[in-house]
């Protein structure tokens, strides 16, 4: 059969719009609308027959029932949705109603089509409504990861829109001690503040452990900035709440859900980010980033170089600590789970290396040590030797008490990369 013989039987099934009936079609000819393609099948086949063209009103359509009247209509809903948010890309998709489907079948099987002839009407829908709601907002459809994701319920008559989170990548630096990454809410009570009807004595009624974080310093700025609704820290692991964060500091993203702002300053933003904090935590090198950077920062392999002052239970000598650090160099070094974490972590024995180990005694009970390693190496353990649970050790190569009195993180880099990957930020920002 031609395609006018199929144009034919189709519309003998019933009243069938242009679109309904073009979008069997889809797959023929390019630059043409399914409105376009029906019209002119019907004209064809008309021309062709001889007989009077004879039009359809597309609200009189037996498959889409009307909708395909209504592609402006959504779009300026859409549009109304998000009315006061700013967007730069979005997507549209469609939920059709069960009776719209059974049609379509029907509509292919009464003339003898494969039931995935063309195209269907939900992808249709998200075409021609999308291209209006791009038009009408001055935004680009994107099929990745949107901005702003509308969802038209046709069956409810309602459209559903969602605002995807907006992602600020940066590093920190945190320059006073017993200040955790992330809010510490209170063991003792659940973070209420209180125990019954009392406050907390052990949080003091505040229900946080810490005061203040590098979230709490850092992510209402970034809340209130891009007006969103809730603000979520992501950081590339975390130092010890008693460890200074210096040097490059380290990688985080803060995730912000629900803003209604994107275009935003980042320089300004840090200053103010930097401000607020008062000289507890610094930020710098802010980026708009993308959605797959919060598994970057979480997820990519990094090395950490550490500075840890040191005293010993006992007198060492410069001699002595050069070999046993020399002896730390390059060394693979096996740590059983450490006792100050085996509440939160599993039992088991960790292999890491040490890339570097370089120190200077300052009197025969202090030094400085410089430790770079791979990512998850017990530091203070790895001074310690934590009775035995991290071999070798300083301790254990010197045969001496040590300790680690303060520890200060200064760099955490990419073991095979950088985080800063280009790919990973908003181009253009």
């Amino acid at each position: 059969m031609s395609i006018l013989d199929d144009a034919r039987a189709l519309a003998e099934s019933g009243p069938l719009c242009d679109a309904c009936l073009g979008r069997v079609f889809a797959d023929k000819s390019f630059g043409l609308t399914n409105a376009e393609r029906g019209r002119s099948l019907r004209v064809a086949a008309a021309l062709d027959a001889d007989e009077p063209f004879e039009p359809v009103e597309t609200t009189d359509c037996w498959v889409c029932e009307g909708r395909c009247a209504e592609f402006d209509e959504w779009a300026e809903r859409c549009a109304e949705s998000i009315d006061g948010v700013e967007f730069g890309t979005y997507q549209v998709g469609t939920r059709t109603p069960p009776l719209i489907e059974e049609n379509e079948l029907l509509l292919r099987e009464g003339a003898g089509l494969d039931e995935d002839a063309g195209e269907l009407f939900k992808s249709e829908f998200n075409r021609e409504v999308g291209k209006r709601v791009g038009q009408l907002t001055e935004t680009e459809v994107d099929f990745s990861r949107p901005d702003v994701q509308f969802t038209l319920n046709l069956e409810d008559d309602d459209v559903e829109t969602r605002v995807h989170s907006a992602f600020v990548y940066g590093r920190y630096r945190k320059l006073e001690r017993d200040i955790p990454q992330t809010e510490w809410p209170c063991r003792e009570c659940d973070g209420s503040g209180y125990q019954g009807k009392q406050p907390c004595d052990y949080c003091g009624g505040s229900g946080y452990l810490y005061d203040e974080s590098v979230e709490q310093l850092s992510a209402p700025v970034v809340l209130d900035v891009m007006d969103g609704v809730e603000a979520l820290f992501h950081g590339a692991g975390r130092e010890d709440v008693d460890a200074l964060m210096l040097g490059t500091g380290r990688p985080f993203v803060i995730e912000v859900k629900e803003p209604r702002r994107r275009s935003i300053d980042v320089e300004q933003l840090e200053g103010d980010i930097n401000a607020f904090a008062e000289g507890k935590v610094e930020v710098e090198g802010l980026r708009l980033a993308t959605y797959d950077m919060v598994e970057r920062v979480k997820e990519l392999d990094a090395n950490k170089t550490y500075r840890a002052e040191v005293e010993f239970g006992d007198d060492v000598t410069e001699e002595g600590l050069e070999e046993a650090l020399a002896e730390l160099d390059g060394a693979t070094v096996e740590q059983y789970t450490p006792h100050r974490v085996d509440h939160r972590r599993a039992s088991l024995t960790r292999t890491r290396d040490v890339y570097s180990a370089t120190g200077e005694l300052h009197d025969a009970r202090h030094a400085t040590v410089d430790i770079h390693g791979a990512g998850g190496l017990y530091i203070k353990e790895l001074v310690s030797g934590d009775e035995g649970r991290t071999n070798p050790s300083l301790a254990g190569i010197l045969g001496v008490d040590a300790v680690v009195t303060a520890l200060d993180v200064v760099a955490v880099e990419g073991e095979e990369e950088t985080f800063e990957d280009e790919e990973f930020f908003k181009q253009g920002e």
